[in-house]
C-alpha cells in the first residue's frame, strides 16, 4: 500500500486409438501499452526462491483465487539475502492489468506486506477513511479497519495474502467509481446511474500525458455459465464475454454526444469455443446510452453463442465419420472437437493430414495440413503443406459426403504433395 497502509493495517491405413488434446487475456490495455507476462501458478521451484513462508502464501494466492492473477518481477530486498521476498502482482482489473508491488522482509516472513501501489493511484489509501465527514464522524472507516485483512494478520494461514488482495481490489473498484462521479461531465454521470446498479460492471479512469481523460466501462454480457455449456471442460477461471465502452470525458454537456469507442472483449481460453473477433456489433445511435445499446448486443450474442455450442456436436459427429474412410485418428480433440489428425498411406508415400476445424463449422469448411513422415528439411522438421481450404464443400452436405469429397480431393492432392515433398527436399540439403 501507500505509506500511509504500511503494515499497520498463471486409401488408408487404420491408425492408432485416438489421443487427447487439450486446447481476461485483457483486452486493450491503456493503462500498460505492454501485455503482462504470461504466468502459470508457480512450479515447487518458486519456494527455494521465495521464503517458504512467503511462497507458501503466494502458491495459495495464485491456486484459489477466482481472478487470473499473474506474478511479474520477483526480487529480494537485500543483496546477500538468502530468499527473495518480494514481487510484482499483476491484478486484472476493468479488462486491464494493474501493478502492484507485494513487498514482505525474508527476516521477518510472519509480519504482513506492504503494497505500494503505481505512481498514477498515488491519492489511492485503501486503509484510510476516504468517505465525507460524517462518514469519518459515523465511524465508517474504523469499522473498516476492524475488518480489515491486515487487523488479524497470521502469518500461519495461507490464505491472509488472497483475502488481503481481493480486499484490496474491492476498494479500488469503489474509488475508480468515486473519481468518475466527481467528474464534472453530465454524460458520464448520467451512464453511471443507470448502468452501474448492473452485477459485476467495473469502470476505471484513463490518463495520459499525451491524450484527453477517458473512462472505461468493463461490462459482462450474458448471464449464461459459458464454462458448465461444454461438457468436460478444462477452463479454471470463470469465462466471461464483456463489452468494452470508453467514453472521452467532456466538461460540457452536448446534446448529440458522439458515440464510444466499443469492442468485445473474452480471455483467450474462450477462442477454443466463440471468438468474438467473428462478432458484429451493433451501430451506436446518436444519443444512445449504454442501457438502450445493451439489450439488442445481448440476445444477438447469446444467440451466436449458443449457435457456437452447437457447433460443438456437429463437430465431434464429423471426427466420428472420419474412421469410416481414414481409420481412427491418431489424435483428436475430445473437449471442443477442433483438430483431428490421421495417417494416410498412398502406395509407399505416407503422410499425416491435420484437420483443423472452425467454430463455424460447418458453415466453414476444415482446413488441410499435409505432413510427410518421410521427408525432412534441413532442420530436421517434417514437411508440411500450405494450409489448404480450396476443396469442394458445402455445408448442406451429409457428414458421411463431407468426409468423403475430403477423402477423394486428397487422392488427387497426395500426388501434388509428394511431388512438393521432392522438389523441397533438393533445396534444403
Amino acid at each position: 500500500m501507500n505509506q500511509e497502509a504500511k503494515r499497520e493495517t498463471a486409401p488408408t491405413s487404420p491408425s492408432s486409438p485416438s489421443s487427447s488434446t487439450t486446447s481476461f487475456d485483457s483486452g486493450g490495455s491503456e493503462r500498460d501499452p505492454r501485455p503482462p507476462p504470461s504466468l502459470s501458478p508457480p512450479a515447487p521451484a518458486m519456494s527455494t526462491v521465495l521464503s517458504p513462508l512467503i511462497a507458501t502464501q503466494l502458491n495459495y494466492l495464485l491456486a484459489h483465487s477466482p481472478l487470473p492473477l499473474k506474478v511479474g518481477q520477483v526480487w529480494a530486498g537485500s543483496k546477500n539475502g538468502r530468499y527473495a521476498d518480494r514481487f510484482t502482482l499483476l491484478v486484472p482489473f476493468c479488462l486491464d492489468y494493474i501493478k502492484w508491488d507485494v513487498i514482505y522482509n525474508a527476516g521477518y516472513p510472519s509480519v504482513p506486506p506492504d503494497i505500494v501501489f503505481p505512481p498514477e493511484d498515488d491519492d489511492f489509501h485503501p486503509l484510510i477513511p476516504v468517505g465525507d465527514v460524517k462518514e469519518e464522524k459515523e465511524g465508517e472507516g474504523e469499522v473498516h479497519m476492524r475488518k480489515s485483512s491486515l487487523s488479524d494478520w497470521n502469518s500461519k494461514d495461507s490464505s491472509r495474502l488472497l483475502a488481503l488482495v481481493h480486499e484490496l481490489r474491492d476498494l479500488y473498484m469503489r474509488y475508480q467509481k468515486k473519481r468518475i462521479e466527481e467528474l464534472d461531465d453530465a454524460r458520464l454521470k448520467f451512464e453511471i446511474s443507470t448502468i452501474l446498479s448492473r452485477e459485476g460492471i467495473e469502470v476505471c479512469m484513463i490518463s495520459s500525458p499525451d491524450r484527453p481523460e477517458e473512462v472505461k466501462f468493463a461490462v459482462p454480457l450474458l448471464d449464461i455459465d459459458l464454462n458448465k455449456l461444454v461438457l468436460a471442460c478444462p477452463w479454471r477461471h470463470q469465462q466471461k464475454i464483456y463489452l468494452q465502452v470508453v467514453f472521452p470525458v467532456h466538461r460540457s454537456y452536448s446534446s448529440a454526444p458522439s458515440a464510444p469507442r466499443i469492442k468485445l472483449v473474452s480471455s483467450s481460453e474462450l477462442r477454443s469455443l466463440f471468438s468474438v473477433e467473428d462478432v458484429k456489433l451493433p451501430s451506436w445511435l446518436d444519443g444512445m446510452c449504454m442501457a438502450e445499446y445493451l439489450p439488442n448486443l445481448e440476445e444477438n450474442l447469446k444467440t451466436q453463442v449458443l449457435e457456437a455450442v452447437a457447433s460443438v456436436g456437429a463437430r465431434r459427429r464429423f471426427i466420428e465419420a472420419l474412421p469410416s474412410l481414414f481409420g481412427r485418428p491418431l489424435e483428436a480433440d475430445p473437449v471442443f472437437c477442433r483438430r483431428a489428425t490421421v495417417l494416410v498411406v498412398s502406395g509407399v508415400f505416407t503422410f499425416l493430414v491435420h484437420f483443423s476445424i472452425p467454430t463455424q463449422f460447418p458453415k466453414q469448411q476444415p482446413i488441410l495440413t499435409l505432413q510427410s513422415s518421410q521427408h525432412f528439411n534441413s532442420q530436421g522438421t517434417p514437411i508440411l503443406s500450405p494450409p489448404i481450404n480450396d476443396y469442394p464443400w458445402s455445408p448442406r452436405w451429409d457428414l458421411p459426403e463431407m468426409v468423403e469429397r475430403i477423402f477423394d480431393f486428397l487422392v488427387d492432392e497426395c500426388l501434388n504433395f509428394k511431388k512438393y515433398c521432392n522438389d523441397t527436399m533438393p533445396q534444403q540439403q
